[in-house]
């Protein structure tokens, strides 16, 4: 886990596909299906389903209220909020059993490409709301002596994002593996519920961080 998966194939030579690739491709495929099945039979008095969908969409747009103000929470949903859910089913697709082991799927969050990836993504997104926020005075913010400090610490953000996401994921799986082989019978089952709330919390602070960031750029 962390190390650099072997590619299961390569397409034209030069596009490698690995296990944290293919997870990722069944994980938007399953998000996808969901979103059909509910955008497609929409109804008044809500199945289960849209109800649960409906109420973490609500929870979602309330707790970026708090931190954005109702307009930028709404402007900004769409990312954020795709940030969290990509985070949220990447954490838990390690705790499908066989994910890890199988030579074929692996929880992306616990490979550090993935989270880097991540990170980059979250860098352009803060660099581009900045922009399109401040306009001229997001450019004359990076003309000062000190600009060098400034990039600096524009990188700093979104890499120790993704190295506390990596590093807290990679640790669970880590204890998760040595408490197997230690106590094989009990003790994982624990680890493993208390992995639901973990891997939830962990895609919560990460988009919670990004969104603060964001904010620091909107008041700018």
């Amino acid at each position: 886990m962390g190390e650099v998966s072997e590619p299961i194939v390569k397409i034209f030579g030069i596009l490698d596909i690995t296990p944290e690739v293919i997870t990722m491709l069944v994980m938007i495929a399953v998000v996808a299906v969901i979103s059909l099945i509910v955008t497609r039979n929409l109804r008044e008095r809500p199945g289960r389903l849209q109800n649960a969908i409906e109420t973490g969409v609500e929870y979602l747009d309330n707790f970026f209220t708090d931190l954005l103000g109702k307009k930028n929470a709404r402007k900004y949903l769409f990312f954020l909020g795709s940030l969290f859910v990509f985070i949220l089913f990447a954490n838990y697709s390690g705790l499908i059993p066989g994910v890890g082991i199988s030579p074929y799927f692996k929880a992306p969050t616990s490979s550090l490409s993935v989270t880097m990836g991540l990170g980059i993504v979250t860098f352009v997104f803060l660099q581009a709301a900045g922009a399109k926020a401040g306009g001229r005075h997001y450019v004359k913010h990076f003309l000062t002596p000190i600009v060098p400090l400034l990039l600096l610490d524009e990188l700093i953000k979104p890499a120790s994002l993704a190295l506390r996401l990596f590093g807290n994921i990679f640790g669970e799986e880590m204890v998760t593996e040595n408490l197997y082989e230690l106590l094989p019978i009990g003790a994982p089952m624990i680890m493993m519920a208390l992995s639901l709330l973990f891997c939830a919390i962990q895609a919560m602070v990460y988009t919670m961080l990004t969104a603060s960031y964001l904010q620091e750029f909107i008041e700018e």
